[in-house]
């Protein structure tokens, strides 16, 4: 498999503040990567210099452009979406569908007509009479009937409820991905894309502190239930985040053997969630 997005040596500053610190990584054809990390950890600035929205140091290769030099050849590639409001209230759906065709070289009409009609948008209706849910269904449609190889998505369903989100996210999968596209994408909803991710990146304070497959997540970390006459023995293995649930002391470990773990407890994979947690929090331990 070859890589889309290559980043060497990535840096971003602003004045004195340093948003990315020299991160490094690769993200492969054919991968969901999950990009997460908390306010003010960086995300949005690797997002803007794949997009080719900022400066910045370093070396960073996107589809074989350089974003810095070459974004107009790259945005023929790439999709992006956002938050769904940024869509022009007064835009009527027919006007932003002609918008997309017109500045598009790869934007496929019948495919937008053939998605668009699948819904209960009308035509003429414009943006600021449709619910959230309906306009993220139009960017939605506007996005996938573009033959993109890059889709980055930042918090694209914030604000939509559950129902929303998830066939959202379904529809994307459905009609969208296949092994010669890649999605990046960031969100605050872990939980609800943990099992459409293919690899994750964790990213805080400009550094990237986890880079892995949830092929390699899954093998690497271990959670275990500790049985309370093994809870020394236990923390002895020096384990990366403890915590009580329903009184129960439940230990998260890094490659240490799940043979080793299992005499301690109950053993599970633990949720990216729960990982998050404790990466975001492993500085204190």
């Amino acid at each position: 498999m070859s890589a889309i997005i290559t980043a060497s040596g990535l840096s971003k500053s602003y004045g004195s503040f340093h948003a990315v610190k020299s991160v490094s990584f690769s993200i492969e054809r054919g991968k969901i990567v999950g990009l997460v990390g908390p306010n003010g950890a960086g995300k949005t600035t690797v997002l803007k210099a794949i997009l080719g929205l900022t400066s910045y140091n370093g070396k960073l290769d996107v589809l074989g452009y350089d974003p810095q030099t070459q974004r107009d050849l790259l945005m023929q590639k790439v999709c992006f979406i956002a938050d769904v409001a940024v869509l022009p209230k007064w835009l009527k759906v027919c006007e932003a569908v002609e918008f997309v065709t017109q500045v598009h070289p790869h934007f496929n009409l019948e495919r937008a007509k053939y998605f668009l009609n699948k819904t209960k948008i009308n035509w003429n209706s414009k943006v600021k009479e449709l619910s959230k849910g309906m306009v993220a269904q139009l960017h939605l449609a506007l996005v996938m009937s573009i033959e993109a190889e890059l889709l980055v998505l930042d918090e694209p369903t914030l604000g939509l409820d559950i129902l929303y989100r998830k066939e959202f996210y379904n529809q994307l999968l459905a009609e969208f991905f296949d092994e010669g596209r890649s999605i990046v994408v960031t969100t605050h909803q872990i939980e609800e894309v943990e099992n459409l991710l293919t690899d994750l990146i964790f990213i805080r304070d400009g550094e990237i502190v986890l880079d892995a497959s949830m092929d390699e997540i899954g093998q690497k970390y271990v959670e275990v239930m500790v049985r309370r006459e093994d809870i020394e023995k236990a923390q002895a293995l020096n384990p990366v985040m403890e915590r009580e649930v329903f009184g129960r002391k439940v230990f998260l470990f890094e490659g240490v053997a799940k043979d080793v773990l299992e005499t301690l407890g109950e053993t599970h994979s633990p949720s990216v969630a729960d990982l998050f947690v404790a990466k975001m929090k492993e500085r204190q331990l």
